[in-house]
C-alpha cells in the first residue's frame, strides 16, 4: 500500500504485507518490485505516476478501473488477499487472465484455472444464451498454447453450485 506519510499507521492495521509512501516509489524506481499487485489512495497517485514506466508495462500500476486506487485501503487488501480474480476480454471475445508463475505447482494451477471458470460462469449475464465457454487454451506468456479438455472445468464449477 502506498499512501501519505499521516496515514501510515492507519493503514498498517490492513493486513498488507508492506505499507509505505514516497519509501516505496524510490524502492521501484532502484528497480525492487517485489509485489504482485500495488493499492494507492487518490492522494498518492501524483507521485506513484513517477513509476508508471516501470509499473505499467508489468500490470502492477494501480487503477481505479480495476480498484486498485482508493480511499478504503483495507477492503481491497481484503479482497486481494482472498483470491481476487482479475480478466480481461478482448474485442474477439476471448478472456485473457494469469493464472500461475513458473513457480506454481501443478495442484496450484489446475485449482486457479477451476477459480478462473468459475469466476467467468458466475458473470454470466442472464441475456446471454448459448454455449458460454467454447475452449479453454493455456499458455506460456510468448509460448504456444495448448487446448484443454471444457468438460474437466465446467463439471468442477456444476458440482460447486
Amino acid at each position: 500500500v502506498i499512501c501519505q506519510e499521516e496515514k501510515l499507521d492507519e493503514f498498517k492495521t490492513t493486513g498488507a504485507d508492506i505499507v509505505g509512501s514516497l519509501d516505496i516509489i524510490e524502492a521501484i524506481k532502484s528497480g525492487n518490485i517485489d509485489y504482485d499487485v500495488y493499492i494507492t489512495t487518490p492522494a498518492m497517485m501524483v507521485a506513484v505516476s513517477q513509476v508508471a514506466r516501470i509499473l505499467g508495462p508489468k500490470g502492477l500500476m494501480p487503477n481505479p478501473k480495476l480498484g486498485t486506487v482508493t480511499n478504503d485501503v483495507a477492503a481491497v487488501v481484503k479482497k486481494v488477499k482472498s483470491g481476487q480474480v482479475e480478466f480481461k476480454v478482448d474485442k474477439a471475445g476471448n478472456i485473457h487472465a494469469g493464472i500461475g508463475k513458473i513457480s506454481f505447482s501443478i495442484d496450484e494451477i489446475e485449482a486457479n484455472i477451476n477459480a478462473l471458470v468459475s469466476a467467468i460462469i458466475k458473470s454470466k449475464p442472464s441475456e446471454a444464451k448459448g454455449t458460454y465457454l467454447k475452449g479453454i487454451y493455456l499458455s506460456t506468456t510468448m509460448g504456444p498454447s495448448v487446448r484443454l479438455e471444457i468438460s474437466n472445468f465446467t463439471e468442477s464449477c456444476n458440482e460447486r453450485r
